[in-house]
């Protein structure tokens, strides 16, 4: 390996453990990207957009769009919101063709370059292929680097471009089975939509961590225009019918015959990450055939059962904790309020150029309702606690807006382990958790109170019963330290890291 492409190897490494020193940086878990794909629409790259729209809370740093139009692929690929890039109807109309895939990324702590957005696209002796890819590849730095000595040439540093070179030194004939040929050599979570001149292509990895589903929009001549989304509210803004969840191992083939269906894999059982269902999936989602917006309700009202306190009102912290707290509230008796009001036009551009200002920065995205707190002993559900930052600015406000009391309650156990599969977290000595009891994070929050659900009452309110420990039925290594797909990468890298995960297991 050249010292110029080592930069390039420990970026995609430092991917997985993306972190901001600063404990003012962004202090919540997020989801690296959403996919979306169809296949035979006469507006292909409009409802792509639209797609995208839906799926923009799981990327927000960049989104792209490759689309076909029977003889040439066209691309248009920009940082920022879906709406920066695609609310002009020159740019759309740029993008011909009666199939599309497209892309949101979310923003990391590196630098924000076009060449590491998504979908990514080559030419092959095959033709063209588009490769759109939400997760993480475990063993990516090692699969680059036997590229780069074998003389490929990257472009990016993101782990989805070693999809494009697997593919092209794949010695198979069709583009399927050239696909397989990759898939069986990368480790890690993933979905992914590929598009190549014949055929819009779903894989999930055979755990079916992230996820990935199938739909049709009926057209008014009695055809059908196919869809591949990471979730089912990206169907719907675009008017398609849900048809089923693309299953973990599977490959869905969409092409001018019709679906089919590819399992190169063997069974195993599934691990679905159950954070999705705490945080990442939008609420009006159902995610492996379990509504988003009830699971969560669900949640709530376990947590409470669990955790309950004397108190006068419920109070969310907005947006992603209202579910939960509404199950909270309806559990307990306690009445639910907004007592706290979210400003959902800040940008992530504003410059905070001062100590003082910077300390302000809560103020900019939450403020207090004081008519609502003022006096009263209050209850705060949110969904998780990450570095406590947050969580100790948003009890600061509450108190000072007059609270009697500030008990805090989270929807989700501990995060006690970064993640590796797809999830932007912090490496683990930076996660509150890991370092204090739950006793000491009360009071470096400032909290009278603090409690999580737990492991087992976060798998009942799932409707899955406690959790197996032998068999968990979920993807929940963030909080127990049990990770079901192996980490090469992290083993090469930073073997002193790994030991200490398999030590807390």
């Amino acid at each position: 390996m050249t010292k110029a492409l080592a930069p390039l190897q420990d970026d995609m490494f430092r991917a997985c453990l993306r972190d901001d020193s600063s404990d003012d940086g962004d202090d919540e878990m997020h989801e690296e990207c959403g996919v979306f794909g169809i296949w035979n629409h006469s507006d292909a790259a409009a409802v792509t957009a639209l797609g995208l729209h839906s799926l923009q809370h799981r990327g927000q740093e960049a989104a792209g769009i490759v689309s076909y139009d029977g003889q040439h692929f066209h691309s248009h690929r920009g940082l920022g919101l879906v709406g920066d890039n695609f609310s002009d109807a020159r740019v759309i109309a740029s993008l011909a063709g009666t199939r599309a895939v497209g892309h949101n990324r979310y923003a990391t702590t590196g630098d924000t370059v076009l060449r590491n957005v998504q979908p990514l696209y080559a030419d092959f002796e095959f033709g063209g292929f588009a490769v759109a890819h939400n997760g993480n590849l475990t063993n990516a730095t090692a699969i680059r680097r036997a590229l780069v000595r074998r003389g490929c040439l990257f472009q990016s540093t993101t782990d989805s471009e070693v999809f494009i070179h697997l593919i092209a030194i794949s010695l198979y004939s069709t583009v399927a089975d050239r696909l397989i040929d990759a898939l069986k050599q990368v480790i890690g979570a993933y979905s992914l939509i590929a598009l190549s001149n014949d055929a819009l292509m779903g894989v999930r990895d055979p755990l079916g961590v992230r996820p990935l589903i199938l739909g049709r929009v009926a057209h008014a001549d009695g055809s059908v225009a196919w869809v591949l989304a990471s979730e089912t509210c990206a169907l719907d803004i675009v008017g398609a019918d849900f048809v089923r969840d693309v299953e973990p191992g599977e490959i869905i083939i969409i092409n001018d015959q019709g679906v089919h269906s590819i399992r190169p894999f063997s069974r195993v059982p599934a691990r679905f990450c159950v954070f999705e269902y705490i945080y990442f999936s939008r609420p009006d989602s159902v995610a492996e055939g379990m509504p988003v917006y009830a699971a969560r309700k669900r949640i709530g009202a376990e947590l409470a059962r669990e955790s309950g306190v004397p108190a006068d009102v419920i109070v969310p912290v907005p947006d992603s904790g209202v579910p939960a707290a509404m199950g909270y509230a309806s559990e307990s008796g306690i009445p639910f309020e907004l007592g706290i009001i979210r400003n959902h036009y800040v940008g992530r551009t504003f410059i905070e150029p001062t100590e003082r200002v910077r300390h302000l920065g809560v103020k900019l995205k939450h403020s207090a309702n004081a008519p609502i707190l003022a006096g009263k002993r209050v209850i705060l559900v949110d969904d998780s606690i990450v570095r406590g930052t947050t969580s100790k600015k948003i009890v600061e406000m509450v108190r000072n807006a007059g609270a009697a009391e500030v008990h805090m309650r989270v929807s989700s156990p501990p995060t006690t382990h970064s993640c590796f599969y797809g999830i932007d977290t912090p490496e683990r000595g930076k996660l509150l958790a890991a370092t204090h009891s739950v006793e000491d994070m009360a009071a470096l929050i400032g909290a009278d109170s603090l409690a999580f659900i737990s492991i087992d009452g976060l798998y009942r309110a799932l409707n899955k019963g406690d959790r197996n420990p032998g068999r968990p039925q979920y993807c929940d290594a963030c909080f127990t330290g049990e990770y079901p797909i192996p980490l090469p990468d992290m083993a090469e890298n930073d073997p002193r890291q790994l030991s200490l995960l398999s030590e807390s297991r």
